[in-house]
């Protein structure tokens, strides 16, 4: 069956003269005429091809198909009216779900502290973090599986055409040694002492040890001359083992507040060069955009965007993600992958 044989209305109709006991009675609460009431039903008996109501009495009765009928029916009206209290609902953040996706580091240091703030305000709304790396965060964004994401790694060129990819943060790497080591009694060291370290980094196949390579590279850093002491899988990994006096290592300044808050690890500035990158939000600008996704991108985004963000780049709409540019923007943003 191509086609349903009933419409909500009808099955309006059918409900209301259950609930009145008359095609008169429920045709004046549905604010319409008696004949159209009495047209609706006979279409729906012919469609159906069964009668559905006993027009022998003075009181119109429901035949068993008429009962099944309206069983069902009663479900299915519920059903609607419980979808429109989730999209009223949602239209006003009070439900609904935000998906939020981020490359490895970005996820782990970055995003959490931004969806707290979130929940904050708008604590009925469901938030989901899907945390990945750089390709397959950018491939979910595509497929419509995730609202937005910040992401620092290289996107797959195939998509850069179906992709919104606006900068939104500079990242900053920071040089990292045991607060025992002799350099930390220097104010800067030189290029040329990054060649004397023992360094720990992650596996030379990670996409986030990648991007750390081509970032100092830029700088004029070459990495294939660092002495590698160990390479680990995490970011937590070459902390602990920095902080253990193994060796050294760049990582995003935001994986180490704590850290240098506690004074258990040690930045050391290089002479003449600042190692940042380019933390990118992406999104569909194809997919609707919901209310959550709009708030977040508002009130939450621009706090934590690097200073001279412009969030006009992103323009709101029903299909577009939404931005609003705020003075309200927060240092030390960095994250590394």
């Amino acid at each position: 069956m191509s086609d349903l044989p009933f419409t909500l209305d009808q099955l309006r109709i059918l409900k209301a003269i259950a609930q009145e006991g008359s095609f008169k009675r429920a045709a004046d609460s549905l604010y319409v005429s008696q004949p159209a009431v009495s047209l609706q039903v006979q279409n729906l008996e012919r469609q159906l091809d069964v009668p559905l109501f006993d027009r022998g009495g003075r009181r119109a009765q429901l035949t068993e198909a008429g009962h099944l009928l309206l069983s069902y029916g009663e479900k299915i009206l519920s059903l609607c009216q419980e979808t429109c209290r989730a999209i009223e609902d949602l239209q006003n953040l009070q439900g609904g779900t935000l998906i939020v996706g981020a490359s490895q580091t970005t996820g782990t240091y970055l995003l959490p502290r931004m969806i707290g703030m979130f929940r904050q305000k708008y604590p009925d709304v469901a938030v989901q973090l899907h945390v990945h790396s750089t390709r397959r965060t950018a491939w979910s964004v595509a497929n419509g599986q995730v609202d937005l994401a910040i992401i620092g790694g290289e996107i797959p060129g195939e998509l850069t055409e179906s992709l919104e990819i606006v900068p939104y943060a500079e990242d900053e790497l920071a040089l990292i040694l045991p607060t025992f080591h002799p350099f930390t009694k220097l104010d800067t060291i030189q290029k040329d002492d990054l060649y004397k370290l023992q360094f720990i980094a992650l596996d030379s196949q990670s996409t986030i040890r990648k991007v750390i390579d081509q970032v100092l590279a830029r700088c004029e850093i070459d990495t294939r001359r660092f002495k590698f002491e160990m390479e680990l899988n995490s970011i937590e990994g070459i902390k602990n083992a920095v902080q253990s006096g193994l060796g050294a290592a760049f990582v995003s300044t935001s994986a180490i507040a704590k850290e240098l808050q506690m004074g258990v690890l040690h930045r050391t500035p290089i002479e003449g060069v600042v190692v940042k990158r380019t933390l990118w939000l992406i999104f569909n600008p194809n997919r609707y955009r919901s209310k959550a996704a709009e708030a977040f991108s508002q009130e939450i985004l621009p706090q934590f965007a690097t200073p001279g963000w412009d969030g006009d780049t992103l323009k709101l709409s029903q299909k577009n993600l939404v931005v609003t540019a705020l003075d309200t923007l927060t240092p030390n943003l960095a994250d590394a992958e």
